[in-house]
């Protein structure tokens, strides 16, 4: 009689070899609502704050700090409970950033003065911001390899597409709820989802292994016996290979077989971001001042964002078949033509709105490819860490972006302010030179020389 299998197989090849199960669709579909959740509030807030001012007395500027308070919350939200993820659980994670979100939502439902709706606008953008590493950590997880650049886009899109429900909702129940219900409804709604999510979200099989116990060991036996339907004996250990120092922690990003990378890393995605929220938060700005009509430069913006969302997944296709550094380096070139093309065109509306169009490409396309290359090859104990830090980061950018907008288009006009957005954008294809391009078809996150590689 023979004896059971014994030794060990890597998590990553159990999920790369098996397809997208009904159940590990079920998971990228859970992660896909909390993140359009997340931009719901993004949007709403930009609607309902003009009704929040007038009923507090306040000025534009007291506005833009409660705007503000949100980014801030947001950046701090990714990087905080991104390294709490993989510390303690995605789950985990996940569950506390949805409780953050509907608890200070509620509450602002109630606030009486625009100092609290500062503070818990900045506490709500905690919980928004917190929960985009876990998600896109765990859809790529649980999704194969073959899968995973399109499943990881899937979700990230929950954000654009929330914010457009979020506008729409806001403008349409603003009259008829208040600013006031508008919290309420995005205060009740997260807070049911967080039922839902409890009992139907799975914890990381990956995550769970690195505990290093038994007892996790047979938990993660048990979610990959029914997310992939494979047969997978008792007496199999489970690995995830890429051990680190410090898993879960901000230091294990800067531990020398990470650091260059996380660097270069870091700085593409501040100047992207710094570019991208450049152009989205100043662009009807700029084309009204260009001479068109307010009602007409307000869809500027829905342009470039209908773009992103429109090419978004036929680019997530192409993710695992390509060098993610060539095609971001393409995709920087294209901006910058962008960027100068737009400061030549002045106002020829025809050829203006192409090029805000291919923007959403050139300029905001590269957050998809950034985000599938943090969070698709990173290790375990850091893939959701890498992912906070990276958001976070970029969230600083998005702060730089929207603030100096106002004084480059005072100082140097729309023609100026287009071709300003070449400057960030020239540096951050400048550092994307320096990540090392790994063997095969995506760059990768080296592990440490001490780790030793996984056996079967």
């Amino acid at each position: 009689m023979s004896s059971p299998p014994t030794g060990t197989q890597d998590i990553k090849d159990i999920i790369d070899a098996g397809s997208m199960t009904g159940r590990r669709w079920a998971v990228v579909a859970l992660c896909f609502v909390i993140a359009l959740l997340d931009g719901f509030d993004t949007q709403s807030i930009a609607f309902i704050g003009p009704a929040i001012a007038q009923d507090f007395g306040m000025k534009a500027a007291d506005l833009t700090w409660v705007i503000t308070a949100s980014t801030i919350g947001m950046t701090l939200g990714a990087i905080g409970l991104g390294s709490f993820g993989d510390r303690y659980g995605r789950r985990k994670a996940i569950l506390i950033a949805i409780f953050l979100f509907g608890v200070f939502s509620l509450m602002g439902a109630y606030a009486t003065s625009p100092t609290q709706i500062i503070v818990l606008r900045f506490l709500i953008g905690l919980g928004m911001g917190g929960a985009t590493p876990s998600l896109l950590a765990l859809a790529g997880e649980y999704s194969p390899a073959s899968r995973r650049g399109t499943m990881i886009t899937g979700v990230l899109l929950g954000l654009p597409a929330g914010a457009m429900l979020g506008g729409l909702i806001a403008a349409s129940w603003l009259p008829i709820l208040g600013w006031r219900g508008i919290f309420l409804v995005g205060g009740i709604l997260p807070l049911g989802l967080m039922v839902i999510t409890y009992f139907l979200l799975p914890e990381s099989p990956a995550y769970l292994v690195s505990r290093k116990q038994n007892d996790r060991q047979d938990e993660a036996r048990r979610l990959l016996r029914q997310m992939t339907g494979q047969s997978i004996p008792d007496q199999m250990r489970l690995v995830s290979t890429g051990k680190v120092v410090h898993g879960g922690s901000i230091a294990g990003l800067f531990e020398p077989g990470y650091r260059g990378v996380t660097i270069a890393i870091s700085a593409i995605y501040l100047f992207n971001w710094i570019a991208w929220f450049l152009l989205l938060l100043w662009l009807p700005t700029a084309l009204t001042t260009l001479g068109l009509e307010k009602a007409q430069a307000a869809y500027g913006t829905v342009v470039v964002n209908a773009a992103f969302i429109i090419m978004a997944l036929p680019l997530s296709s192409f993710l695992p078949k390509v060098d993610p550094r060539k095609l971001l380096i393409g995709m920087f070139a294209v901006g910058i033509a962008v960027a100068l093309g737009l400061g030549f065109a002045g106002d020829r509306w025809p050829l203006v709105f192409s090029l805000i169009a291919l923007a959403g490409f050139g300029i905001g396309g590269q957050q998809l490819v950034l985000n599938y290359l943090i969070s698709n090859p990173s290790p375990t104990q850091l893939r959701a860490t890498a992912t906070g830090w990276g958001i976070g980061v970029g969230r600083s950018g998005a702060i730089i972006g929207s603030a100096i907008g106002g004084t480059l288009l005072t100082g140097a006009g729309p023609s100026g302010y287009f071709m300003t957005l070449a400057i960030p954008l020239v540096i951050a294809a400048l550092a994307t030179l320096t990540v090392r391009p790994a063997a095969g078809a995506a760059l990768a996150f080296p592990p440490p020389a001490s780790a030793a590689p996984a056996t079967r």
